[in-house]
C-alpha cells in the first residue's frame, strides 16, 4: 500500500503524520479512509488536548496520489463516493474534533494538502511553503464541499485564483491573506509547532473544546445551546481559584 497515516503520542500531544515521501505526501485513497479513522479516534480521546498535523520529510501534502485516478475517476459513481465518502469523510472528521489542530506546513501544500490545513485551527508555516490547487491542469474541477472549505480559508480571491488559474503562492501571501497564523524559518518551524502544541496543551482543554463547538456553531448560524453549563465544572473553579492564589492551575 502505498502512503499511510502515522500517529504517535507524546502525553496530551497527537502526531498524526501524512507519511508518502516518495510523492510528497500525496494523499492515496487508504489514507483518506486511515485519516478519518485517525481522527474519529482522537474525537473520543478524552486524554488528547493538541494535534499536531504535519508531512514527513521535507513536503506537507503535494496533493491527491494521481497515479490512482484512472482506477476510478472516470466513472461517475465512483467519483461521488470518493468525494463524498472517502475526501469528505475525513475532512469532515477533522472538522468536527474538538482537540485544538495545528499544521505544521513545509514545502509543497497543494490540493488535499491545502484542503487538510483548511481544517486546522492554526496553521504555522515555513518560508519556502507554496500553497495551491491546480487541478485545472489535470481536467477536474474541485469537488463542491472542498472548495466551500477552501475558499472560507484561503478567501475567494485567492481560491479563484488558485482554481481558475492554477496559480501557486508562496507563505508570504498566504499570510496576508490571513490563511497563515504565523510564518517561520524553516529552521525553527518544528521547534515552534511543537512549542505552541505544548503550550495549549497546559491550557484548559474542556474551554479548548467547548471554544471549538462554539466557533463551529457560530460559522453555520447555529443556535448555541446551554453556553454557561461549565458554571461548576471542576476545570472552570480550579482556572478562577489559581488566579485568585497566584499560582498555576492545574488542568
Amino acid at each position: 500500500m502505498d502512503g499511510a497515516i502515522e500517529v504517535t503520542q507524546d502525553g496530551p500531544i497527537t502526531t498524526v503524520t501524512l507519511h508518502n515521501p516518495d510523492k510528497l505526501n500525496a494523499m492515496s485513497r487508504a489514507m483518506w479512509r486511515e485519516l478519518k479513522a485517525v481522527f474519529e479516534a482522537i474525537q473520543a480521546d478524552a486524554h488528547c488536548r493538541c494535534v499536531l498535523v504535519r508531512g514527513a520529510g521535507s513536503h506537507f501534502c503535494a496533493g491527491g496520489d494521481i497515479a490512482e485516478y484512472p482506477g476510478f475517476r472516470f466513472d461517475e459513481a465512483a467519483l461521488r463516493r470518493f468525494h463524498e465518502q472517502e475526501v469528505w469523510g475525513a475532512l469532515a472528521a477533522m472538522l468536527a474534533c474538538d482537540v485544538p489542530l495545528i499544521a505544521q506546513i513545509q514545502g509543497a501544500c497543494m490540493g488535499a494538502g491545502v484542503e487538510i490545513a483548511s481544517t486546522c485551527d492554526l496553521r504555522l508555516a515555513g518560508e519556502d511553503a507554496n500553497f495551491g490547487a491546480p487541478i485545472a491542469r489535470l481536467g477536474f474541477p474541485m469537488a463542491p464541499n472542498e472548495a466551500a472549505l477552501v475558499g472560507g480559508a484561503v478567501g475567494e480571491l485567492t481560491a479563484r485564483a488558485m482554481l481558475l488559474g492554477a496559480e501557486v503562492f508562496g507563505a508570504a501571501h498566504m499570510a496576508a491573506q490571513g490563511f497563515l497564523t504565523r510564518v517561520l524559518p524553516m529552521a525553527e518551524l518544528e521547534a515552534a509547532c511543537l512549542g505552541l502544541a505544548r503550550r495549549v496543551a497546559t491550557l484548559a482543554p474542556q474551554a479548548a473544546r467547548l471554544n471549538k463547538q462554539t466557533l463551529r456553531a457560530l460559522k453555520k448560524g447555529e443556535q448555541i445551546e446551554n453556553p454557561y453549563a461549565y458554571a461548576a465544572a471542576p476545570e472552570h473553579r480550579e482556572g478562577i481559584s489559581a488566579f485568585i492564589a497566584k499560582r498555576k492551575p492545574q488542568f
